[in-house]
């Protein structure tokens, strides 16, 4: 062979049993493994696109299991030529069982658990007032659904694995909304007066405090010495600007939707046919202590979506957002369970008997801005799935560098007058190359 000659510039990213993707000079291509560089079995386009559709083909020819990531480029030499040896990264330590990252997730969990106890335990006393959890279904069925979101996430910590990364991201996500429903009870005992502090509401405050520690206890267990099990945020690929709209949207609009009035009762008079409407639960006509909570809730389901929306893996985004999409469906589950319920005229400071004698019936019914909050909390929930099925995609391999050459073939090139063409070439590869 004659000297200088630049062999074709081949990337290999990754490798399985039979075949190997990687990139070529301006092209993603697929390889039998053993095959000559210039006969890849395909090629796709050198950009985003056409990476992700060399992906999708190559998983489909490839067993899984048997794919592994390639670091170092292959490259065929015309003549020796002196390289250096560079050293070798050191590996990353690993959470291994009984280890530190395994503890603390061991610990999370039991945290949970904890936290999930006395959650059940407070549904029985007072709450505000002397009022339990357990005696009003419409303030029952949210907290049991926390609890049980809470227990299940403790159940897929310990399992370890990756469903240990979905319990911790699933409490973390829940546990973020719903710190601010919590501190809006909270609220109304310090407008109020300590007189409406029940035991039901210091168990329940301290077993949400409790599953709040576990769950950031199991997460950063889960990602002890690993942090990219967990992933993090990154930039979003342009085919995917429509599915993360409608999740800024979802987002937004259900924090919107959030604050009007929810409940709308109807008094007739049956003796003239008069009626009157009032609506019920604005979220800025409470107390301030009220409102901060209800801000709090808004901020989180904002703050849940856009985290979802650049976390990498997005399946990651995908199990956090689910986490806080239930705190706001058990809101909307709480207020059918709530109009399901024959409305009493002691709720507007009439006793029964004043009602009766003056023919006055009340009926209860839900307002438009409620059935918008659940379509919003509905997109949430399809954003949802939809990033929990996002296929995952390595990042492309970066341009192969050719070997430099060494004294000897400088002097030939600048003979031969190839210099000029190999920093032409180095140009194109420059230009051609692609950043994540």
């Amino acid at each position: 062979m004659e000297a200088g000659t630049v062999p074709e510039k081949v990337t290999i990213s990754h490798r399985g049993a039979r075949y190997e993707i990687g990139r070529g000079k301006r092209f993603f291509g697929i390889w039998a493994i053993g095959a000559p560089e210039s006969d890849p079995v395909d090629r796709w386009p050198e950009n985003r696109d056409g990476w992700e559709q060399a992906w999708t083909r190559f998983v489909a020819l490839e067993t899984p299991d048997t794919i592994t990531e390639v670091e170092a480029p292959r490259g065929k030499l015309t003549l020796p030529r002196p390289r250096l040896k560079l050293p070798r990264p050191k590996p990353r330590p690993t959470a291994r069982p009984g280890g530190s990252g395994s503890a603390f997730a061991l610990a999370g969990a039991g945290l949970l658990g904890l936290g999930v106890l006395l959650g059940l335990i407070g549904l029985f006393p007072g709450y505000i007032g002397p009022q339990s959890l357990a005696s009003q279904a419409e303030q029952l069925v949210p907290h049991v659904l926390y609890l049980a979101t809470w227990a299940a996430s403790a159940v897929l910590i310990v399992s370890g694995g990756a469903r240990a990364r979905t319990g911790a991201l699933l409490a973390t996500g829940l546990s973020a909304v719903t710190f601010g429903m919590f501190f809006a009870d909270l609220g109304q005992v310090i407008s109020g007066g300590a007189s409406l502090l029940g035991a039901g509401l210091v168990l329940s405050l301290l077993g949400w405090l409790a599953c709040a520690a576990g769950s950031a206890l199991a997460l950063a267990g889960v990602g002890f010495g690993r942090p990219d099990r967990l992933g993090r945020p990154g930039r979003p690929r342009g085919a995917d600007a429509g599915p993360l709209a409608l999740l800024g949207l979802a987002a937004v609009g259900t924090a919107v939707t959030f604050v009007p009035s929810w409940d709308s009762f109807t008094l007739t008079q049956t003796a003239t046919g008069a009626t009157q409407t009032i609506t019920a639960g604005y979220a800025f006509a409470n107390p301030g202590p009220v409102i901060f909570g209800d801000v709090a809730v808004m901020v989180a389901i904002v703050v849940a979506a856009v985290l979802a929306a650049l976390w990498r893996p997005a399946r990651h985004g995908g199990i956090l957002l689910a986490g806080a999409t239930v705190a706001l469906a058990a809101q909307a589950i709480s207020a059918l369970v709530q109009v399901s319920e024959p409305a009493t005229p002691a709720m507007f400071g009439i006793s029964q008997a004043q009602a009766s004698a003056a023919g006055l019936t009340i009926s209860s019914g839900l307002t438009p801005t409620f059935w918008v909050y659940c379509v919003f909390v509905i997109s949430l929930l399809i954003s949802s799935a939809w990033l929990l099925t996002t296929p995952k995609y390595p990042a492309m391999p970066a341009a192969a560098q050719p070997p430099q050459p060494g004294p000897d073939d400088q002097a030939s090139q600048s003979a031969s007058g190839e210099t000029g063409d190999s920093g032409d070439d180095t140009q194109d590869d420059e230009q051609s190359s692609i950043r994540m």
